[in-house]
């Protein structure tokens, strides 16, 4: 039975060693306590790390903890103290967490992180595939391990794998300033499905991926040369009954079970019943916006001095990377900002701010939810936030007042909180003011809508609908007409073409013999390729036709010293071997001086595009433009030379990065079937990458063997991934391989 394999950077357990003693709790709060009723009850186990470094654990207790890790359907990864400086307090903490939070000034690009990341991620991956089995599906979380997607894809390249990214992803503009931003891109591209708390998060991805490495990208679907990638957003919810039940059960505690903090709530609301608490809860970390927080709260009692002594900030900043050096800075700016604060407005009986600087047991959150009137939750980017959402869980009795920044992921979901920008003081001001002035009714009507909507988006109907979609990438694999061309596939092919007795080949030049460039001209076969095309031509009673959308020039000028027959501009001109060039259609190119003006207006106003102007057609290429650019103009282009050519003869052809005008009565199709002409082949073989390949697929005899270069909807019955692959192939018709 096929299982779950969860990954995160931690295993949802705490290890601890005391006097030889072994003990393990599990852990509050974050990705353990979202996932753990899913990793519970189904079959699954969670890869992570013990959270101790090798060095810390004696040897005689190293097999003790993977023991105890099993126990609880977990596998410990091991890192010494290096790795965790150069991994996680190093690039993930150092250079992706400020990077992925718009903290430019804070990011760090050091080699030496970068190549601990590397050697620690491929750890992962190494003990995810100790563990994998055929029919496994893999869950990977989160930034410190985006390079473990595809190391398991290159061991595993049937696996189902999906990948959640819990934090922002950049726009593209800052993302391209990362020195490994390819290799972090197909890191992530190596899963099946790449999930997102939100659809902002899920288009900057597909922006970086379009701009960067140039992926075919269509709506939320990468195509791969040898995949079909989707990428969606799922906002994470919280595990809304144990908020909502923890809070209840809060209310029948008697005098002798509260805690001792809930006692000092309540000595303070029973001593000024008017008094409202606001609640600041984090953990302490720049993209949190605490220092701007307390500035506001700072400019709501300087505006609105009516409420000195009515109001109080309990703030908790909970303790996190103390050792690197910005939170330690911010760690001193906060203390000098809540001590000025408090010296500037405390009176007598008032103090302004309470400040905790520690973690706070489950039950004291639950004190701290329940008490405060107010949340202020004002983070400068944060990707989901599900302190919000805990907060308007545990307030059954419906009122409370949130305010939330609307750069937190979870502002999506919450538009019934006061969202506020958290740079703008005065706006937190008049929110605060708004909240404290909120009529009951209204708190009541606010939170009802919220918490139904939290309520029926839990973690787990989260983690379900990730997964749901993760299978449905399998079955959309199996959806795919065209059949890989696989070891055995390739063997039945070679079978075949050995025992034919008369064989005809049609290869497409561009994107399929050879890779594409930015500039058509850099493009010419190198002497591999035009070695292999020799040893076909010269088997016995095999014929091998090159048909390109090249101009005749270039193409005869590239094979001029092979004896190869040529078809070029899609099928106007044809070269028989040793002979001249002749056309091959009745055509004409009086049209191009019309149509001309009209494209290089379009190159005017794209960057990166150009011109191609062949004997009978004109092609627009926008290989090299801004790829969501070019794609509007070449609708827009297409569209605009539709109308101007229509009643001409003329057609406008779609291929891969350009457009081109030719004469209708011109495709491949219809020069590879007069080709063949009423001749008796035994194996008539056609491949290529574009739709203009298509035609030639649809126009062949059905016992042709068809072959599309790429994952793409297609009418070929076979498709292979990508230009290495087609020389393989050739190479064992020729008895190469």
């Amino acid at each position: 039975m096929s299982k779950t394999i969860i990954i995160s950077n931690r295993l949802p357990l705490q290890i601890n060693i005391e006097n030889d003693n072994l003990e393990v709790t599990p852990s509050v709060g974050g990705l353990a306590t979202g996932l753990k009723s899913f990793h519970k009850e189904g079959d699954s186990i969670w890869i992570g790390w013990s959270g101790m470094p090798e060095e810390e654990i004696p040897e005689h207790l190293i097999e003790d903890v993977k023991i105890k890790a099993r126990e609880e359907d977990c596998v410990a990864v091991n890192l010494t103290n290096d790795e965790i400086d150069g991994f996680y307090y190093g690039f993930s903490n150092r250079t992706v967490w400020p990077l992925f939070h718009y903290f430019m000034e804070y990011t760090e690009s050091d080699d030496w992180y970068w190549e601990t990341y590397k050697r620690v991620n491929q750890k992962y991956a190494e003990e995810v595939l100790k563990h994998y089995e055929e029919g496994d599906h893999i869950w990977v979380h989160d930034y410190q391990l985006l390079l473990v997607p595809n190391m398991i894809r290159e061991h595993a390249p049937e696996a189902i794998i999906g990948f959640f990214n819990h934090i922002p992803f950049p726009s593209y503009e800052v993302f391209r300033t990362l020195p490994w931003r390819e290799e972090v891109l197909e890191g992530v591209l190596g899963a099946d499905l790449i999930g997102f708390h939100t659809y902002d998060y899920e288009r900057h991805f597909l922006s970086s991926v379009s701009r960067i490495l140039r992926h075919q990208v269509d709506f939320n679907e990468i195509t791969l040369p040898d995949r079909i990638v989707k990428v969606d957003s799922f906002p994470m919810g919280i595990d809304y009954d144990k908020f909502e039940k923890a809070a209840l059960n809060h209310f029948e505690n008697t005098a002798e079970d509260k805690s001792e903090l809930q006692r000092r709530l309540d000595h303070h609301l029973k001593a000024t019943p008017d008094a409202k608490l606001i609640l600041s809860l984090d953990r302490l970390d720049y993209t949190k916006g605490i220092a701007n927080r307390l500035r506001a709260f700072e400019f709501f009692l300087d505006k609105y001095p009516e409420f000195i002594e009515k109001v109080r900030l309990v703030m908790l900043a909970v303790p996190s990377r103390s050792n690197v050096p910005q939170y330690q800075r911010l760690k001193r700016e906060i203390d000098e900002l809540v001590g000025r604060i408090n010296g500037k407005f405390s009176t007598v009986s008032w103090t302004p701010i309470w400040y905790f600087y520690r973690s706070m047991p489950f039950e004291n959150l639950i004190d701290l939810y329940t008490s405060c009137d107010i949340a202020l939750l004002t983070p400068i980017r944060d990707g989901m936030n599900l302190v919000a959402k805990e907060y308007v869980a545990t307030r059954t009795d419906h009122t409370g007042v949130l305010i939330l920044s609307e750069m937190a992921g979870a502002a999506h979901e919450m538009n019934e909180a006061i969202l506020i920008n958290p740079n703008n003081f005065d706006q937190m001001a008049k929110a605060l003011k708004q909240a404290f002035e909120m009529p009951r009714e209204e708190q009541i009507e606010r939170n009802k809508m919220l918490q139904k909507r939290l309520k029926r988006y839990s973690v787990e109907k989260w983690a379900q609908d990730f997964m749901k979609a993760l299978r449905n990438t399998e079955d959309n694999r199996q959806a795919f007409e065209a059949s890989r061309i696989s070891p055995a596939v390739l063997n039945d092919l070679k079978e075949s073409y050995q025992k034919a007795k008369s064989r005809i080949l049609f290869l497409d030049y561009d994107g399929t013999l050879v890779n594409f460039t930015d500039k058509p001209e850099n493009a010419s076969p190198d002497e591999e390729l035009k070695v292999l095309i020799s040893e076909l031509i010269n088997q016995e009673n095999t014929e091998v036709v090159l048909i390109s959308g090249r101009d005749k020039d270039t193409l005869g000028n590239w094979w001029q010293e092979t004896p190869v027959e040529l078809i070029s501009e899609h099928g106007t001109w044809v070269r028989k071997i040793n002979g001249e060039w002749q056309l091959s259609e009745n055509v004409k190119n009086d049209w191009m001086e019309a149509v001309r003006p009209v494209i290089e207006n379009f190159v005017d106003r794209t960057p990166g595009t150009f011109i191609e102007e062949k004997n009978y057609s004109l092609a627009w290429h926008f290989r090299k433009a801004d790829p969501q650019l070019g794609e509007r103009r070449a609708n827009e282009l297409s569209n605009v030379l539709k109308e101007l050519i229509s009643n001409r003869g003329l057609s406008v052809l779609e291929g891969n990065k350009v457009l081109e005008i030719k004469s209708s009565g011109v495709n491949k199709g219809k020069s590879a079937s007069k080709k063949i002409g009423g001749r008796d082949f035994d194996f008539i073989f056609a491949l290529g990458d574009d739709w203009t390949d298509e035609y030639m697929f649809k126009e062949l005899p059905e016992k042709a063997i068809t072959v599309k270069v790429g994952i793409k909807q297609t009418s070929a019955r076979y498709y292979v991934e990508d230009t290495k692959k087609v020389r393989n192939l050739l190479r064992a018709f020729a008895g190469k391989e």
